[in-house]
């Protein structure tokens, strides 16, 4: 196969898992993410391609479908792969911004599906912030951000307090 034929079979099977995902056709979705990762694998490294880039918007949806799947580990672990790059290399305000904001809500997902609820309400925050520096336009930004907040009163109710209720510091009750 010549490289193009690559790429875009690649991109076609990350588009196919996009639109999968928000079909809500998760495990179809997975294995679209594999396919494209598994044909962009097969790129030779000497050609001008964003191996990683692109992995790591395969990782974007595919921590999404496993989120959805209730495989948080899974999901953790794929937005973790794209976090590391969109971190490094994101730019909040190109057409990459929102997977990297897609992949920071998946993160969050999969904190709080593994019981990390402190991790979660930051990557939460982080992302709602993320939405609103944003300045191209976001489909149904209204929309997640509703969802987002939503998660945060969720897992803040989840979140014991600090202190009890009635606490008193040890000098009050000496006063």
């Amino acid at each position: 196969m010549k490289p193009l034929v690559q790429v875009a079979q690649s991109y076609i099977a990350l588009s196919e898992g996009d639109e999968k995902l928000r079909a809500g056709l998760f495990e179809e979705a997975a294995a679209s993410y594999n396919r494209a990762m598994t044909v962009s694998r097969t790129i030779p490294e000497d050609e001008a391609y964003d191996h990683q880039g692109f992995d790591a918007l395969c990782h974007t949806g595919l921590s999404g479908a496993m989120a959805e799947l209730n495989h948080y580990p899974e999901a953790l672990a794929s937005a973790d792969i794209a976090l590391r790059y969109f971190s490094r290399r994101g730019e909040l305000n190109q057409d990459e911004g929102i997977y990297w904001i897609a992949a920071v809500c998946n993160r969050a997902t999969a904190l709080a599906g593994t019981g990390r609820t402190e991790e979660a309400l930051q990557a939460y925050r982080m992302a709602s912030e993320m939405i609103a520096e944003r300045k191209a336009d976001i489909p149904d930004k209204v929309k997640q951000l509703q969802t987002i907040d939503a998660h945060i009163s969720s897992l803040q109710a989840l979140t014991p307090d600090k202190k009890p209720s009635g606490y008193k510091a040890w000098w009050e009750f000496w006063s």
